[in-house]
């Protein structure tokens, strides 16, 4: 009776600390939880971007270190899959347990949560060290030689982090399943800030290079996740034991679904990516100017430029639909549908605005954006290059982002059936299919069409499910 008396006492606590979820306006709360996702997902993309604006002004890495960090950026989106997986899975699932107060599963998935990060991590450092060579010409890394050389460099530093980068960023989003989304943010924002403080000191300063922009990165993830642990054993609604760490099939079982579409959405991206250098690789070499040994790799570091600013602005618009998860957990567990139903149209607007004005800038402002990755150093053909696939590669960018919007609103809301299956559509169907059929037909200039077409065509597909889902 002692035993039972402790669990309600616990489950009560954990009711109250987020009752909260169900009665604050829809307004604050998205504030409350959103921003500080959208800044730690933002910074969390900014590494790899910081490293590329670093590498791209160091003279003596240029057009081809840019290209480098294109080929290796898919394998960071890999451990990333893995990562949300598992926290943006857990999240969810924390959330919905809070909402109705099972305090006994929502303790039990974030232990299963930290050892699947930990098994994941060393199975995915081993993979990239064993297969470095054959990974690295699958995502383009033999353009030319130069661009392999730097490629092997950076990988193999930034594979020794692999461990840390997965731990700190599946952590985050259940840091905030806890009502904790500033410590979230603040842990995610310091191991980026020491990135930033490093990489010109290591490039510049120690003339490192590759591994230095490498370690830069790696150190960075390193004080997240040392904060990440810390978190995990101060948390507030809900408290650790030491059967929370017993790997349990049934508790896996129900919150791993969840987080199916956030992995799928980064690993199909890693798919269309790898499909996108490949095409750019073959297809280049068919160009009057970038079939020239000197300009060979100009392709890949452009579109892995657009690739980078893409990120930033799904980044956003992540944060803001992630953001809502606790939200939406909570408000579904305890059977407030017309508060879910306000705030999946309130998302929908704000994602549309951000799309508005990420549309605006690369249209209006391309040679601004690449001005950034070292234009100055480069050959017209670069800059050339580079307006061109801003404008074309991003020009449903708004669709784009109610896209994501939905994909992540249905997964929150216990759907994860139907998110899984739009962002299959999207990423792979789409997504690849499409950057392996338009080039045939127009090119080079087909991979930069592929992801306009993409996001028309899911557009419409998500129409539908959004109307069945708000009449629902």
């Amino acid at each position: 009776m002692k035993v039972t008396e402790k669990e309600t006492a616990s489950t009560l606590d954990s009711l109250k600390a987020n009752s909260f979820l169900e009665t604050e306006s829809l307004g604050k709360l998205m504030r409350k939880y959103a921003i500080p996702c959208i800044i730690s997902l933002v910074v969390a993309a900014l590494y790899n971007i910081v490293d590329q604006i670093f590498i791209a002004n160091a003279s003596y890495l240029g057009s081809y270190g840019n290209a480098a960090n294109t080929v290796v950026y898919p394998l960071t989106i890999v451990a990333l899959a893995i990562a949300v997986m598992i926290g943006d899975g857990c999240c969810a699932f924390v959330s919905l347990c809070l909402g109705c107060g099972n305090n006994e599963d929502a303790h039990r998935s974030i232990g299963n949560s930290v050892v699947l990060c930990v098994i994941a991590s060393i199975i995915l450092t081993a993979v990239y060290f064993i297969f470095q060579p054959q990974i690295i010409s699958m995502f383009g890394g033999g353009v030319n030689e130069e661009t392999y050389t730097l490629s092997k460099e950076y990988f193999t530093y930034i594979s020794i982090g692999i461990p840390l980068y997965i731990f700190g960023q599946a952590m985050n989003p259940i840091i905030r399943s806890d009502g904790r989304p500033k410590f979230a943010m603040i842990s995610t924002l310091a191991g980026a800030v020491v990135n930033i403080i490093l990489d010109p000191v290591f490039i510049f300063g120690f003339h490192w290079g590759m591994m230095g922009a490498a370690v830069a990165t790696v150190l960075g993830q390193g004080l997240t996740a040392v904060l990440a642990i810390w978190y995990l054993c101060n948390m507030k609604a809900i408290k650790l034991k030491k059967n929370s760490f017993a790997l349990s099939g049934k508790v896996i079982g129900r919150f791993i679904p969840l987080g199916i579409c956030s992995f799928l959405a980064q690993i199909s991206l890693v798919a269309a990516m790898a499909a996108i250098n490949n095409m750019i690789r073959r297809y280049g070499a068919l160009d009057p100017v970038f079939s020239q040994a000197e300009y060979a790799q100009i392709p890949m570091a452009v579109v892995g430029i657009v690739m980078k600013f893409f990120q930033i602005v799904i980044s956003i618009v992540i944060g803001m639909a992630a953001g809502c998860i606790p939200v939406v957990g909570f408000n579904m567990g305890a059977g407030r549908k017309d508060r879910v139903k306000k705030l999946f149209s309130m998302l929908l607007l704000s994602e549309a605005i951000v799309g508005f004005i990420a549309l605006v800038i690369v249209e209006v402002f391309p040679r601004a954006l690449i001005g950034i990755f070292g234009a100055a150093n480069e050959s017209s053909y670069y800059t050339d290059f580079a307006m061109k696939a801003f404008r074309v590669y991003l020009c449903m960018i708004i669709l784009a982002c109610i896209n994501k919007a939905t994909f992540i609103y249905l997964q929150s809301m216990g759907k994860a059936l139907a998110s899984t299956l739009l962002s299959m559509v999207r990423e792979v169907v789409f997504g690849v299919g499409f950057a392996l059929l338009l080039p045939i037909w127009f090119g080079l200039d087909g991979v930069l069409y592929s992801m306009p077409v993409s996001d028309i065509l899911t557009f419409v597909i998500s129409v539908i499910v959004i109307a069945i889902t708000m009449k629902s």
